[in-house]
């Protein structure tokens, strides 16, 4: 299967602007580029989706560019709803540097930004060299502009429209570039950069456009509960991002194996078939799981992240390490104590597990309470600092699902 055939296949190719595409994506030896504004300091599932476009048209023998836009994150790509909150010079520099580190660690490509080719352009010189290109009509019908129109938009972020194309220009010039890869979201700007550089240049670039990846509601993919997935691990620990993947909805594991790993159609189609007739087993989301993790975190952290997930759901949590605890009980009711023993009853109550004393003697006697691991059918038991995982943290379970973190201060 050639590249653009395994691109259709996989449903990574929405928007194309020209016929020439395929076979040019087929032959190898094109400059592209993908990029992203560092609105935070770490990439999230949902770019991962995206810039790993780049890895598969590097290994059929094309030239990535990833790009971290400096300059268009002072500005704003225009949200559909509202304008974007302006954020400080000093914190796009961090979240650019933060970025550019965590991509080439990711992708190992060549990391470019646009501040360093906009910084020094003056006004009348983006006006007179980049402005006069762009007729107002032709930006109004473009659905980034046309979606903000009766809501209001500033002439801020009417211009990121100009900057983007600019970018695909500067990059075309200097470095070859001849292809821009984005998301569906970005087929009027990467169609305004091809205008750019035909008027100017009077040379062709090609652009072609992925869909976003949702769930089946339409939301986006790449968060739980309202909390991003992030590719920073001290923001998302594997453990976290296995959970994600491996509660995935059935229906849409399988355009997720698609767009986020590289088995081969073959693989896919096999697990296609488990997860029809045998779906309890899961294996599509545990293979999903394992590509992802194992890319971005390495084998070890997935092998980890998997024996932490096993733990949990035999309740043997007795060797796991502090560092492990943190991460599985992340969100878990905690309360935190200066006494350094108590008694397992008044441990109960203090940490929300029993309503009463006589409650908590019911539980204790019912051998429903266990203590870091261990079930504990003494009344008299006393829970201790000492005995807690790092001397810092006894986590309390009641019943099958019911956890609480005691935490020690003292």
């Amino acid at each position: 299967m050639k590249i653009y055939d395994e691109l259709v296949w996989r449903g990574l190719i929405k928007d194309v602007s020209s016929p020439e595409i395929e076979e040019k994506l087929n032959n190898g030896g094109l400059t592209f580029y993908i990029g992203t504004d560092p609105t935070g300091d770490s990439l999230h599932i949902g770019h991962f989706s995206s810039f790993l476009i780049s890895k598969r048209l590097k290994d059929a023998g094309h030239n990535p560019i990833l790009l971290v836009g400096g300059a268009t994150g002072l500005i704003g790509d225009p949200k559909p709803d509202t304008e974007r909150p302006m954020i400080t010079k000093e914190q796009v520099q961090h979240n650019f540097d933060c970025l550019k580190a965590q991509a080439q660690k990711i992708f190992g490509f060549e990391v470019v930004n646009n501040y360093d080719w906009s910084k020094d352009l003056n006004f009348i010189d983006f006006l007179r060299d980049y402005g006069k290109y762009f007729n107002v009509n032709y930006m109004l019908n473009k659905d980034i502009v046309k979606r903000r129109l009766d809501l209001g938009i500033t002439y801020t972020e009417f211009s990121y429209m100009i900057m983007q194309a600019m970018d695909f220009y500067w990059l075309h010039e200097n470095k070859n570039c001849q292809l821009q890869v984005a998301g569906q979201d970005q087929w009027g700007n990467i169609t305004a950069g091809i205008e750019l550089i035909r008027k100017k240049t009077g040379k062709e670039a090609y652009g072609f456009t992925m869909p976003l990846l949702t769930k089946s509601d339409g939301t986006k993919f790449g968060k739980t509960n309202g909390k991003a997935i992030w590719l920073d691990r001290e923001k998302t620990s594997p453990y976290e991002m296995y959970q994600f993947f491996i509660n995935s909805e059935d229906d849409k594991v399988i355009d997720y194996l698609k767009f986020l790993t590289f088995l081969t159609p073959e693989e896919i189609m096999e697990l296609e078939e488990k997860n029809k007739t045998q779906p309890h087993l899961r294996e599509a989301h545990k293979a999903l799981a394992r590509e992802v993790i194992t890319f971005l975190h390495g084998k070890e952290a997935y092998e980890e992240a998997v024996q932490v997930s096993q733990t949990l759901f035999f309740g043997q949590i007795q060797n796991l390490t502090l560092e492990q605890v943190d991460v599985a009980f992340e969100g878990v009711p905690t309360v935190e104590t200066e006494e350094n023993e108590m008694n397992i009853l008044d441990v109960l109550i203090l940490v929300g597990a029993a309503k009463s004393k006589r409650e908590a003697r019911e539980f204790v006697n019912g051998g429903s309470v266990l203590i870091n691991g261990e079930r504990i059918k003494d009344l008299e038991f006393t829970v201790k600092k000492e005995d807690a995982f790092g001397q810092s943290k006894t986590v309390i379970r009641r019943g099958k699902k019911n956890y609480f973190v005691l935490k020690y201060n003292g």
